[in-house]
């Protein structure tokens, strides 16, 4: 009993809250737990509480940040909707704030337009990056022509499982199966897209395709290793498109996860964990050897 007691009063990794002052707004965020850092960037359905499955994972070993960001409530409303060109400028400040020095991106959805943006100014903090479900401002359509003939075919199918979710009342970045299989997970999902009914999602989505300009080419200009992690049911995001992007740059490399649709990260948590902690693994062996 004694032992079972003091397992139990085992402490649970520290965490606090603050909120960063920007040009118009101010940025949430939460860091728990210590050691390397550990950055999440959250999707157009999210916020910072998008991350508790991943937070949860690995703050016994690394520093943890999830953020939500400008516009995203707790973080500052803003009359007309956010802007995703002020997101790597936020990312960036964030980073500075919090003094990281030792920093994976994790970004998912509409966080790649954050993170591929910062990722590009080459930021020396910067060990690792991962794009799940996104190509950011990368635009899938500068692939070459059989990527495209397979974008185009995907699309057509997307947009009549897109009409299905949408007349069923399934959130399109949970997905049928995580309605049918996890029910309880899909009423969270929801529960936490509802925190920003007030945003004007439709208005930043058209924001965020704007601002889909660059040649997949320009991945080759960030200087640190780069995980794609793409899920095979999304219907939010092409699945197919990282694999174009990495048969252009192989220095990228491409995991996918089955049965999973575009919010993988929170409907196979283990599976998307078990791809972080296996390529932060090889990024630090690479770095170490490098090093040598």
């Amino acid at each position: 009993m004694d032992v079972i007691a003091q397992v139990d009063l085992l402490p649970l990794p520290a965490r606090r809250a603050g909120r960063l002052t920007r040009p118009g707004c101010e940025i949430y965020y939460e860091v728990t737990g210590e050691g390397p850092a550990i950055v999440f960037a959250h999707g157009l359905g999210g916020n910072h509480l998008s991350w508790w499955q991943q937070v949860a994972h690995f703050a016994p070993n690394f520093t943890c940040v999830s953020f939500a960001h400008r516009g995203f409530v707790p973080s500052s409303a803003l009359p007309g909707g956010p802007d995703p060109a002020d997101y790597a400028d936020d990312l960036a400040a964030l980073i500075a704030h919090l003094d990281l020095a030792d920093v994976r991106v994790v970004a998912q959805s509409m966080g790649g337009w954050s993170a591929v943006e910062y990722a590009l100014r080459r930021p020396p903090e910067l060990r690792a990056l991962v794009l799940a479900a996104t190509t950011g401002s990368v635009d899938p359509q500068r692939l070459p022509q059989a990527d495209r003939e397979a974008l185009a075919r995907w699309a057509e199918t997307s947009a009549r499982e897109l009409a299905a979710l949408a007349a069923a009342g399934i959130h399109p970045a949970a997905g049928r199966r995580l309605a049918r299989e996890r029910p309880d997970l899909h009423l969270l999902y929801r529960h936490i897209d509802d925190m920003n009914a007030g945003l004007d999602k439709q208005s930043l989505r058209h924001k965020l395709m704007a601002g889909r300009v660059r040649d997949p080419i320009a991945l080759a200009e960030i200087t640190c290793p780069i995980l794609m992690i793409s899920n095979d049911e999304d219907v939010v995001i092409p699945p197919m498109a990282a694999d174009g992007i990495a048969r252009l740059l192989p220095q990228i490399s491409v995991a996918h996860i089955p049965a999973a649709g575009h919010s993988g990260y929170f409907e196979r948590p283990d599976a998307f964990n078990g791809l972080l902690e296996e390529f932060f693994f090889l990024e630090k062996t690479v770095a170490t050897n490098d090093a040598r």
